[in-house]
């Protein structure tokens, strides 16, 4: 019997299955920032939007990159504290982004990542089969910023994650000029949602697009895509209540 196999049958299981979980979190880190060093360098400011328990924060901050992190959810807002509270290259805001500064109503499921400023969002991924066994049970007024208010605050990033659960063409609605670069989160149902994201990109800057599925960290295909193109995708897919993933805009070159 190999020394692997003999460890592993004398690791007690809680602790092999910390062992595992820390060996996973690795590969998805390392993973990670493969994909993101084809838009960030060291020194690098990045915005977060929906940056939830921080994976993406923690990842852009292992690459040497300062952080604009925006959650709006108190739980996990207090997470975020405790692990990045004390990073100086790290700004932790809870808010969500929108059109405009104010407050809104966030609407809170216990499966935190399905939190959603987006009615929109609910009532498509249920009616779909998607989500149709999650809840929002309760609700939680949180505070609206802007993109463009966190540009004039912190400086114009180079890249902006949005992920923010069927709300994206609104946080892009706050953005009044080009970013070289950023990622809005897909769901197929709200195909609107995703037109809206491009018409703002349009009209705002000369873009080029690609896909990401899932959580692969890898593009659909090597080409960037034109406007045209991803519309073509949206317009096929609209409705698949199966597929998900991110588009990812950069300024055209």
């Amino acid at each position: 019997m190999g020394m692997r196999r003999i460890i592993q049958q004398l690791t007690p299981p809680a602790i092999a299955w910390r062992l595992g979980r820390a060996r996973r979190e690795r590969e998805e880190l390392a993973k990670f920032q493969a994909f993101y060093r084809g838009f960030l360098q060291p020194g690098d400011l990045c915005f977060d939007i929906g940056a939830n328990l921080g994976n993406r924060l923690r990842c852009f901050r292992s690459m040497g990159c300062r952080v604009v992190a925006l959650e709006p959810q108190s739980w996990c807002f207090e997470r975020l504290k405790r692990g990045f509270g004390e990073d100086p290259e790290v700004v932790l805001i809870q808010a969500a982004a929108g059109a405009a500064p104010g407050s809104a109503q966030l609407r809170i499921s216990p499966d935190h990542v399905l939190s959603t400023l987006s009615s929109d969002f609910i009532e498509e991924t249920r009616a779909s089969g998607r989500f149709s066994a999650a809840r929002w049970d309760r609700s939680e007024e949180v505070v609206m910023t802007s993109l463009d208010r966190l540009i004039d605050a912190h400086g114009m990033p180079a890249f902006v994650k949005i992920d923010v659960e069927g709300f994206e063409s609104e946080v892009l609605a706050g953005l009044s000029r080009p970013v070289p670069a950023l990622s809005i989160e897909w769901v197929p149902e709200l195909a609107g949602n995703a037109r809206r994201c491009l018409d703002r990109l349009e009209a705002l800057g000369d873009y080029e697009y690609q896909i990401s599925w899932g959580e692969s960290m890898r593009f659909a295909r090597s080409e960037w895509r034109s406007p045209a193109s991803l519309r073509v995708v949206i317009d096929e897919l609209e409705g698949e209540s199966h597929l998900f993933g991110d588009i990812y805009a950069r300024v055209r070159r």
